[in-house]
Order: structure tokens, then sequence, then C-alpha cells
């Protein structure tokens, strides 16, 4: 077994969002390549996994999922004893590296207590007493790049930065089955909607969405499928209802994995910034990403068939404490989301005609 032989354990500390998630894929493989015998463990959280199911870089994923507000969880290490359970766990395990690319000072912390000889991470947070290499983290680079130079400052080789996912053949088939029983024909183009967001005020207007599927349908001969999760089902019904024809509805019906699925089968994704627009680069897909209070430099869709709409405010990127920094339209939308008009996106849009859309 490669863990038996191992010359080296190494532990990947990324953990919480999906998007984050997908973004680390380029530092795993880059690993990899440096250190094919060694036996690397990823730390992340159990409900955003899914999207890296069947990296072929890693030996093990850990799971650590305590108490947060800011993405889903389970609560798993919720109390003081089942974090020094997790704690005792991980020493157990006798990891010689600890590269901590989660910049909070708890990460830090967690990756000392492992009893990991070497911690390379970033120099935030106040946590550079726990680390033995601490790297400069630059808010004016891509997030995959500030990845990419920890590996550089331990001194290894980077050679790539593309993204990756992994689709298995029965899921691929349940897309094929799904689309067909919605009348999608085999090799009809699908293009896909995601007009959601964890906090909907940061959302482009579900009005424009609709506005331009709408348009879509009308100029190109392709469908609309409409992504979202659970929580999103309300809204969802109001769009299916201002959508002519009736799109594909995937909202709160289908998981991850299946979403992804059929998501790989669509000719463009236009969406919000969220953790959709980072599967739908994963998966290579071109893509129209709608950007206002978060700036694309750092969390961007990352890839060549990614565009980006963006106003760039003088107060952009907020804090996203909204409408402190600034007011509220008569919508209950930011300005610099407002500012980006229909017409706008369906510009960006007619840039991936091409092979992309049959026009009609």
């Amino acid at each position: 077994m490669r863990r038996e032989a191992a010359k080296k354990r190494i532990l990947v500390m990324r953990y919480r969002f999906i998007g984050d998630t997908i973004l680390t894929v380029p530092f795993l493989r880059n690993l990899r390549r440096a250190e094919p015998d060694a036996w690397i463990a990823w730390l992340v959280a159990p409900d955003s996994s899914d999207v890296v199911k069947g990296i072929p870089y890693i030996d093990e994923l850990i799971y650590w999922d305590p108490t947060t507000t800011h993405a889903d969880c389970r609560n798993a290490h919720r109390s003081l004893g089942d974090k020094l359970s997790f704690v005792r766990e991980l020493r157990s395990m006798c990891f010689d590296k600890a590269y901590v690319l989660k910049r909070s000072l708890s990460s830090a912390i967690i990756a000392f207590l492992s009893g990991a000889r070497e911690r390379i991470g970033f120099n935030t947070e106040g946590r550079g007493i726990f680390l033995t290499r601490r790297v400069v983290y630059r808010r004016d680079r891509h997030e995959v790049m500030n990845f990419l130079e920890v590996l550089k400052a331990d001194g290894i080789a980077v050679t790539d930065d593309y993204l990756e996912a992994w689709l298995t053949d029965d899921e691929r088939a349940f897309a094929d089955e799904f689309l067909a029983r919605q009348g999608v024909a085999a090799g009809e183009p699908l293009v896909a909607i995601h007009p959601f967001a964890a906090n909907q005020i940061r959302a482009w207007h579900e009005e424009n969405f609709a506005a331009v599927a709408n348009e879509i349908q009308r100029r190109y001969s392709a469908r609309i499928i409409v992504f979202g999760g659970p929580r999103d089902q309300d809204l969802g019904r109001l769009l299916a209802e201002a959508i002519v024809p009736e799109p594909v509805m995937a909202v709160g019906t289908t998981s991850l994995r299946q979403t992804m699925a059929l998501l790989a089968r669509c000719s463009l994704l236009v969406c919000n910034d969220s953790g959709i627009m980072h599967v739908g680069a994963a998966l290579n897909i071109p893509l129209v990403a709608l950007f206002g209070p978060q700036s694309p430099v750092k969390f961007g869709p990352w890839g060549d068939k990614c565009q980006v709409v963006y106003k760039g405010f003088p107060c952009s990127p907020c804090k996203q404490k909204f409408f402190q920094e600034c007011d509220p339209s008569p919508r209950m939308k930011p300005a610099c989301m407002e500012d980006i008009s229909v017409t706008g996106v369906l510009d960006a849009i007619a840039k991936c005609e091409g092979d992309l859309l049959r026009v009609g």
C-alpha cells in the first residue's frame, strides 16, 4: 500500500466552501507530481468535499466539521471535547509536513497541534508563530495563484494551474436520463442559469436573469436549465413562470454530484459569483459570471473559457455588510449589481456563440 511505503506524510488544509475546495485542485496536482510516493491527506469540510469526488492526487480525505455560520456544516466537531478528540486523532497520523492554505488563526493552531514538523502557510491573522515557513498572502492575486505560491515557497516546481472535476459513468447516465424526461434531445444545446447566491442581496436581480433567459431562447436554438439549492425553490418557481418557454428546473431537486453531471451537459453557464460558478469552470464550460460586491481578481472564475461582467465601483470590493457603505436600489440591490445591464450580459454571451450555440 502507498501509505505503508510512504517516504513522507503530508497534510493539506483547505476546508469550508465548494469554490475554495475546487480552487485547491491545482495545488494538489502539482504537489502529487513533486511527491509521487508521499501519503497525502486533505483536510476538508464534509459538505463541500463531494465536489472533488474521484480526485486522484490524494490518499485520504479527513473531515473537519466545526460549527460555523459562514457555510453549511453538520456540527460533527461542535464541542471542545469533539475538537480535542479530532486533534488527538490528527496527531496520531504523524505528519511530516502541513500546508496551511486556510488563512485563519485556528487552522494554523490545528497544524501546530498536529505535530507536523514543517508547517507552511500564509502569514495572516498573526498566526506566523505557529508556522515554520511564512508566505505573503496577496489580495491582488487570484486564490489559485496564492495557493501555488505556497508550493513555490517550499521549493516545489509549479508546471500548470488548470482546474479539474471528475464524473462517473453513472452520473453522466443520470444526466442523460433526467434531460430525456424533460424532453431535451441528445446533443440539443442547453444553457444553464444559476441566478442564486448564498446571500441573495449580492445576486443580480432575478428579473434580469429571466430577461436574459428569454432572449437566449429567442436568439438561439437552446433550452434553458435553472440550477439552485433547496433554499432557492420559492424564487425558482417565480423564475419558472417568468421564463418562456418554461425552462428545465433543477432547483433543490438534485444533489451536488447530479448538478455537476447536468452542468457538464451544458454549452454555457450564466451565473452569479457562487460555488456553481467554480464548478462550471472546473468542468471547462464556457461561462459568464456577474460580479458586484466581491472582486473577481481573487475569486473570479478560473479558466480560458470564463468571462466576467463587473462594474468596479470605488467602494469595491466591499465588506458585504450591505447598505452600510452604499444605499440600496428600489429593488434592494447594491448599485454595483444594478449597474450591470441585461444588454451587457447578452453582449458577453454573444462572444460565446461560435461553437457554443447554434444560431436560430
